[in-house]
């Protein structure tokens, strides 16, 4: 927007988020805020991060309903393993997905997907060999986890980030 306040609304949002954390504000708390709500835009500024195309709008819609589905499942599936309502023995293991997404901002969605979904976490991303590990509370068939990444949300956010019909 200009060369003081290039993004209004994250300076905005810095200085609240500030204000709120250090309550009761102060006259020192409010300088402080205006000017880390001031300092680190001008550093995001430096950064010049690129914009996110969003290619297929629907296809968002659809993913965020499938997320918001996968999350009350998997809430309520957490909760049957650690109340013990579940029958069996509870085995937790680590999964290997080969990603074909190389989008940074669709791996991003992915990691903040599988992170906030319970039972599972993005444990690390190796960008040779494009393979995600992920961590799972309830390890009971690899390819399963395997295909329900892949078709639920990679393929979901490729054609989001990248233009790639889903």
């Amino acid at each position: 927007m200009s060369r003081i306040l290039p993004y209004p609304f994250l300076s905005a949002g810095l200085a609240l988020t500030w204000l709120l954390l250090n309550a009761p504000p102060t006259r020192g708390g409010v300088l402080l805020a205006l000017l880390v709500g001031l300092a680190v835009p001008a550093v995001m500024r430096a950064l010049r991060p690129r914009t996110a195309r969003l290619r297929a709008p629907g296809t968002a819609v659809r993913l965020l309903v499938t997320v918001l589905y996968d999350m009350v499942r998997s809430n309520i599936d957490v909760a049957r393993i650690i109340l013990g309502l579940r029958r069996g023995e509870r085995r937790t293991g680590f999964v290997t997905i080969p990603l074909d997404m190389r989008e940074p901002f669709g791996l991003t969605a992915l990691a903040i997907i599988l992170t906030a979904t319970p039972g599972t976490l993005w444990v690390q991303y190796d960008s040779d060999t494009g393979c995600l590990l992920m961590h799972v509370l309830d390890d009971t068939d690899k390819d399963q986890w395997v295909r329900r990444v892949k078709d639920r949300y990679e393929r979901p956010l490729m054609a989001i980030f990248a233009g790639v019909l889903a």
